[in-house]
């Protein structure tokens, strides 16, 4: 049996919540590479919901991976608090278990690959949203591979 025969499939969102954005990142059904997929405007939490769901059935997603903003510290501050509660709602509707994924420096490394990549940042602050969505997905793909 070859090592991508013994992995099981996996199926992941992972999820940069923002107060006006959120972006999403999703798994190859090997949980080796984490992509960015989109990144949805917040308006309504009915409509954040309606547009997750639209993924989460294409994608037949079994887990939300959602990065928390930890101050430099190490502490669950406001805004952390803020996505924590967030999560949780979403958790319910779309009956789905979360994990939380440290995000402290992904916003950061979202704009230096872009910033590397001659990607003007000042124009794509979704797309700064939906790599950082990835970094984090990454993250705990990688850890999920390393604990095996």
């Amino acid at each position: 049996m070859t090592d991508s025969q013994s992995r099981p499939f996996i199926s992941a969102l992972g999820l940069d919540v923002g107060r006006r954005r959120i972006g999403v990142a999703g798994c190859d059904g090997t949980g080796l590479i984490a992509t960015g997929l989109t990144t949805i405007r917040r308006s309504s939490f009915e409509a954040d919901v309606a547009q997750l769901r639209e993924l989460v059935e294409q994608r037949r997603v079994q887990v939300l991976v959602v990065g928390l903003p930890y101050s430099m510290s190490g502490n669950l501050g406001f805004q952390a608090r803020q996505v924590h509660n967030y999560a949780r709602r979403l958790q319910k509707a779309l009956d789905l278990p979360v994990e939380y994924m440290d995000e402290r420096l992904t916003s950061v490394q979202a704009e230096q690959m872009m910033q590397a990549a001659k990607i003007p940042l000042s124009e794509n602050k979704a797309l700064v949203d939906r790599k950082a969505a990835a970094l984090i997905l990454q993250q705990w793909l990688d850890a999920r591979r390393q604990n095996r």
